[in-house]
């Protein structure tokens, strides 16, 4: 009677268990289902630019640049809006303006920008304009920022400033990077883009001291997904990217464009305080998005 008692009391068990999976499992997939729907929705808004807007902005800054200088300036897109990666409200407008055949082409990166500089507060004296070290960053009233970087072709790739804006740098090649981020984001059904938009968000919501930088991100990613085989909806591959980064933070990326030796020099060497740090944060996004909390998950990717 003991025996008899054990397994039904066993069976019973395992009842429970079978329908607390269930229920689990059927919750899960209830989750997946509205967050895939709610990250669709936030791509939608994060994809709009006004072409319009800008490119008047863009004709703006060539005609004051252009003003007092022999030859013509080219301008080129670069950074986020050339590989795809652009957040509208996020991102900056990296525009590459090529100095060659022009007066400029034989200062030094410094001098360039001072002109650079002077010419745009005489143009847009009411428009809120700083200077860096390796560009000029303009702020229009509409809400878009444009940085305005110095280059010189050569080849098939660019010269920009150094680290330190002093000289120009040894030949950069933004193209290889952004060859090998279509590759692997065509490779995953063209969805690899998108996770990187939504994890620019998240990077956003997060306190200033866990933030990693664009071009860290978007090189998190290709690590990431070059070799992914798992589910192509947002949610899995979200999920999956964060807990990707939770472990790849740790180690220093080789920078392949040649601009510098490593994408993530911010952050110090492997295993730094501030790697472990930002390791702990994306150890705990993974957790929210691994739970059935929606609210608390849209609370994360949601563009404040």
């Amino acid at each position: 009677m003991g025996g008899s008692s054990s397994n039904y009391s066993n069976t019973n068990r395992n009842i429970e268990d079978l329908i607390f999976d269930s229920q689990k499992e059927s919750m899960q997939k209830a989750v997946k289902s509205e967050i895939n729907g709610f990250i669709e929705s936030i791509l939608k808004n994060v994809n709009k630019r006004d072409i319009n807007t800008i490119n008047t902005h863009l004709n703006t800054i060539k005609k004051a640049l252009e003003k007092d200088i022999e030859g013509s300036i080219d301008l080129y897109f670069g950074g986020s809006v050339k590989k795809y990666t652009y957040v509208n409200g996020l991102s900056d407008i990296d525009m590459l303006v090529k100095l060659n055949d022009t007066s400029l082409q034989n200062k030094t990166p410094k001098e360039v920008l001072k002109y650079f500089e002077s010419r745009l507060r005489e143009r847009l004296p009411n428009t809120n304009i700083t200077v860096g070290t390796l560009a000029v960053t303009v702020k229009f009233s509409s809400g878009n920022e444009i940085q305005i970087l110095p280059s010189i072709k050569q080849g098939s790739g660019y010269k920009i400033a150094t680290a330190d804006g002093s000289k120009w740098s040894n030949l950069v090649k933004p193209d290889k990077f952004t060859e090998k981020l279509t590759s692997v984001n065509k490779s995953n059904g063209n969805r690899v883009i998108p996770i990187i938009k939504i994890l620019k968000i998240i990077n956003e919501n997060q306190n200033p001291n866990n933030q990693l930088k664009g071009y860290h991100i978007e090189s998190l990613a290709i690590k990431a997904f070059k070799t992914y085989n798992g589910r192509n909806d947002y949610y899995s591959m979200l999920s999956h990217f964060c807990n990707s980064i939770k472990d790849d933070v740790l180690c220093k990326i080789v920078d392949k464009t040649g601009q510098s030796i490593h994408v993530d020099e911010y952050l110090g060497e492997n295993n730094s305080i501030e790697r472990k740090r930002i390791s702990n944060c994306y150890n705990r996004i993974n957790n929210i998005l691994n739970s059935t909390d929606i609210n608390q998950i849209k609370n994360l990717i949601e563009l404040r």
